[in-house]
């Protein structure tokens, strides 16, 4: 069974930066094509934050753009998701997720979140 741990969430001001890593439990990253972080305010819909591919592109939330970096460490087994110059409507949980294409289907697998809480 897959299980994904995240790690680096925190409190932190306004204007500061946190490193949120992924691990995966079982076998390499590398079988997952694409590797993303969600965040989920309260009273809101989870959103997808970053994501990175197996090719090596990534994708990023406007509101994210230019403060955020993920990347993904093959050799560590690890996604990291960078997050500068952080806001407080960063406030959330956040969720590492990957998905894996096997048996002509997509898989998904989740980890169980971790507290960003940004103060003004």
């Amino acid at each position: 069974q897959v299980q994904l741990v995240e790690s680096g969430g925190g409190l932190v001001q306004s204007g500061g930066s946190l490193r949120l890593s992924c691990s995966a439990s079982s076998g390499s990253i590398s079988r997952y094509y694409n590797m993303g972080w969600y965040r989920q305010a309260p009273g809101k819909e989870r959103e997808l934050v970053a994501s990175a591919r197996s090719s090596g592109s990534t994708d990023y939330a406007d509101s994210v753009e230019g403060r955020f970096t993920i990347s993904r460490d093959n050799a560590k087994n690890t996604v990291f998701l960078q997050m500068d110059s952080l806001k407080p409507e960063d406030t959330a949980v956040y969720y590492c997720n990957a998905q894996e294409l096997s048996l002509s289907r997509i898989w998904d697998y989740w980890g169980q979140g971790t507290q960003v809480t940004v103060s003004s």
